[in-house]
């Protein structure tokens, strides 16, 4: 199983995700705060993390193209709920509802 280390506003988690899961519903499963407002679907970027490690797959054209609408983004930033998890990663989860006041939003599906 990959392993994800995702570094947060309060600490750093370690923690082991199914092969072929949403990143950002493996880091929601961890017990980790993550912004997700559109419920996976890639029309906001609430749930971005910066990817600081390991290989989190080719970016989808969704994807891409939503990105694109962003300014100021580095080119390690990708929406968790676009990302496959495959191989170890170390990541920084970018936007908290602790840190942002806002409920997560709905729950991804995992399709």
């Amino acid at each position: 199983m990959p392993r994800i280390e995702a570094e947060t506003a309060t600490g750093t988690q370690t923690f082991e995700a199914q092969d072929g899961r949403k990143l950002v519903l493996a880091i929601e499963d961890a017990g980790i705060d993550i912004l997700h407002r559109c419920g996976g679907n890639a029309k906001c970027t609430t749930c971005r993390v910066e990817v600081l490690a390991g290989n989190p797959g080719e970016m989808q054209e969704l994807e891409r193209n939503r990105l694109a609408m962003e300014v100021g983004l580095t080119e390690n930033v990708r929406l968790s709920c676009q990302v496959r998890v495959h191989d170890d990663l170390k990541v920084r989860v970018i936007n908290q509802s602790s840190t942002r006041g806002l409920p997560p939003g709905p729950r991804p599906v995992e399709e």
